[in-house]
């Protein structure tokens, strides 16, 4: 748990005593508890609406029609053919010149 040994949470526990008291310690850690549960309870609900978020994204992206698609498929394509046809410039041959 968090690489923390059972004598070091021993001692965290004991110096939690000295400090806090007996009376209160029990009250704070409730409270603590109920912190932690509301903490959890709030992430799960962000991860929730992220997956459903992205879901709704990936939906989206599936459900385009083929004319978008296709118009997509040949600007990659245009894109692609431009690039091959560029030829390299050797910087050597560029200082002797």
């Amino acid at each position: 748990m968090f690489g923390i040994g059972m004598p070091e949470l021993i001692i965290i526990l004991v110096i939690a005593l000295l400090v806090i008291g007996p009376n209160k310690l029990p009250d704070l850690a409730k409270s603590l508890g109920k912190g932690l549960a509301e903490f959890k309870k709030a992430t799960d609900d962000f991860k929730q609406n992220i997956q459903e978020e992205a879901q709704k994204a990936e939906e989206k992206n599936v459900s385009k029609p083929e004319s978008v698609a296709k118009s997509e498929g040949e600007s990659i394509t245009t894109t692609l053919n431009q690039a091959s046809d560029h030829q390299p410039v050797d910087k050597n041959n560029e200082n002797k010149a």
